[in-house]
């Protein structure tokens, strides 16, 4: 696939690199990179309503471009690279295994400011941000817990980076605490967007005994399954309730478009700084879509309080004492888990069957 065909309806924008006026040449020009498409109705489409909402509230300060389904890997380094020697002010790249590329392509273009998300690494002209998704699954666990009769929830996952790993262990802590006969069964199927392998997936947990379906992937084919086989289903990224109306619980939503514009100011103003930026509930990165109306009012109630407890700083999802498979301490009993730990985790909490590939 050439470079052109990937930016899809973004080519147009970078038609502008040539022959523009001194006017758009004054404007800021905005890129992003996304590891699926732009209608995946997941993690890229709320990435990409964040580029929106810039372009809606900057107006002719800006010209914004994406480019969709970029491979993790040695494309990225193309893209990103191509994104900084063509007049880009300011590149977000929005997926984990962008962060390498990103930083070579940050000391290579001194220049130009980078945003990556997800990930760990900074450098002067790169900052990094994330959102506390795991807030959300504590949230959701609460629901899935009580919502369950087989006692089986399945969970669809991506890769077994800590973002993914710590929203299984969030989900199961929290489902636990409601129901300690819950068990939650892990596929891992090494993709972000695949709607076939969700669909499988999901497919096998059904007939493995899960009667709820969770995912830390992008397409809503998990939701369309559960659907289709009157299991409930919780979506992904964003609100996926049009894919499945009856099975759709909730959704954990990423709202990206606060921090978007923010620090697109920041580089218009000449204030940007490179940071590490890792919000939750609390600053609205992340958000609950509406809760189906077949969830019993205590149960809505429950999550309700979850969620404004955690966002008050009264409830922390992971506070020990919390073990590992192993009966190890990871977390003290009265202890919060630090950044830290919560950044590098690598381990499933006990009570959870299964290995993490490697």
């Amino acid at each position: 696939m050439t470079f052109k065909s990937k930016l899809g309806t973004a080519a147009a924008a970078f038609i502008l690199t040539v022959g523009v006026s001194s006017a758009a040449q004054a404007q800021l020009k905005v890129g992003f990179v996304y590891v699926g498409p732009i209608g995946d109705h997941g993690w890229s489409y709320e990435h990409n309503q964040g580029r929106l909402a810039i372009e809606k509230a900057l107006g002719d300060k800006v010209i914004t471009t994406y480019v969709e389904k970029v491979p993790e890997g040695a494309d990225a380094q193309r893209v990103i690279s191509k994104l900084a020697s063509s007049g880009h002010g300011l590149i977000f790249t929005t997926s984990f295994g962008y962060m390498n590329p990103t930083l070579r392509a940050a000391k290579r273009f001194p220049k130009v400011k980078f945003e990556h998300a997800t990930g760990f690494k900074r450098a002067a002209n790169m900052s990094t941000y994330s959102a506390r998704f795991y807030e959300g699954r504590y949230v959701v666990g609460k629901i899935v817990g009580n919502m369950t009769k087989s006692n089986v929830i399945g969970y669809i996952a991506s890769f077994p980076i800590p973002e993914v790993i710590r929203g299984i262990n969030a989900t199961y802590l929290s489902a636990r605490s409601v129901n300690p006969k819950v068990k939650i069964k892990i596929v891992w199927v090494s993709t972000w967007f695949d709607p076939g392998k969700e669909a499988d997936a999901a497919k096998t947990l059904i007939d493995q005994g899960a009667d709820v379906i969770m995912q830390h992937t992008d397409s809503p084919a998990p939701v369309q399954v559960a659907q289709r086989r009157g299991v409930w289903a919780v979506g992904q990224a964003s609100d996926m309730t049009n894919f499945g109306p009856k099975a759709h619980l909730t959704s954990i939503i990423d709202d990206w478009a606060p921090y978007y514009i923010a620090r697109t100011k920041a580089v218009l103003d000449g204030t940007w700084k490179s940071t590490d930026t890792w919000d939750g509930f609390k600053p609205g990165m992340v958000q609950m879509s509406a809760y189906n109306k077949a969830i019993p009012a205590d149960v809505v109630a429950l999550a309700k309080k979850t969620r404004a407890d955690i966002t008050a700083g009264k409830l922390f999802p992971f506070t020990g004492e919390i073990k590992d498979q192993s009966g190890k301490v990871r977390v003290k009993a009265g202890e919060k888990a630090n950044d830290g730990v919560l950044a590098g985790m690598n381990f499933y909490v006990q009570g959870i069957d299964g290995v993490i590939p490697k």
